[in-house]
Parts: C-alpha cells; sequence; structure tokens
C-alpha cells in the first residue's frame, strides 16, 4: 500500500454560489475549477492545484449522499483525500487489515480518477476518500 500525500480536504455546502463567493471575494482563492460529479449527485468547486487543494461540495440530489450529511451535521468538514498509487491494492490491504469500507471497489470521482471511501469509524472518526488517477489539472 502505497500513499503519496493528502490529495484534498472537501467541505459540504449548502449553496455553492455563496461559498465560492466567499473562498474567491473574502479569502482571495483563484475562481474554482466547477464539475457535476452525477454518480456522486454533487457538484464540485475545487481551488488550487496539485496536491492540497481544497473541495466544496454541494449536493444536487436531495437524497444523496452528501445532502444527508448536511441535514444532519450542517456545513463543513466532510473528509479528507489520500492519493494512492494502487487503488486495487490498497482497498485490498485495507480490508486484510480489518478496516471498515464504505466501496469494495472503485468508482469514478472528479476529474475522472478511481475513488473509493473508507468509513469513519475505521478512520477515527474521518470519512477518508482513496484517489488514484492522474495529476490534478486543477
Amino acid at each position: 500500500m502505497s500513499t503519496k500525500g493528502l490529495d484534498h480536504v472537501a467541505i459540504a455546502v449548502k449553496d455553492l454560489d455563496v461559498a465560492v463567493k466567499y473562498y474567491v471575494e473574502v479569502l482571495g482563492f483563484p475562481p474554482p475549477e466547477i464539475e457535476v460529479v452525477a454518480d456522486q449527485k454533487v457538484t464540485t468547486a475545487i481551488f488550487g492545484h496539485g496536491m492540497g487543494r481544497i473541495e466544496l461540495i454541494c449536493p444536487t440530489d436531495p437524497n444523496g449522499s452528501v445532502a444527508k450529511f448536511l441535514d444532519k451535521r450542517g456545513e463543513g468538514l466532510h473528509h479528507i483525500c489520500v492519493e494512492v498509487s494502487d487503488i486495487v491494492g490498497t482497498l485490498a490491504a485495507l480490508k486484510a487489515k480489518g478496516a471498515q469500507l464504505i466501496d469494495e471497489t472503485p468508482k469514478i470521482g472528479a476529474g475522472g480518477a478511481k475513488i473509493a471511501f473508507v468509513h469513519p469509524k475505521g478512520a477515527h472518526g474521518v470519512l477518508t476518500e482513496l484517489r488514484q488517477g492522474e495529476p490534478s489539472k486543477h
């Protein structure tokens, strides 16, 4: 299992336009890359390039997991994402070590990367996304 480092921190927001305006006008970030990720039922706004980005996620479906997260917990930290070299091998290694996985096989996420999630119960209370893909163009 090979981890490359922190890919991004994701923040769940109720209104993407309002949140983006705050990051751009108040914090001074350049405009983000916006992408609809239909499979995840979210629209993302990604600030920065390469590793260590900030990703705002806003639900596109009131029955999706991010919408349910917002209803239960409100806006704030949703997950951290770790870049891995081999997502299939990493998932197998985590499963062998008893980690509680949400996804046992990868899905396609933002930017076309392969992604999978580790349950917060298996990661000290933090939802953890694993990502394997080309270096971010964002």
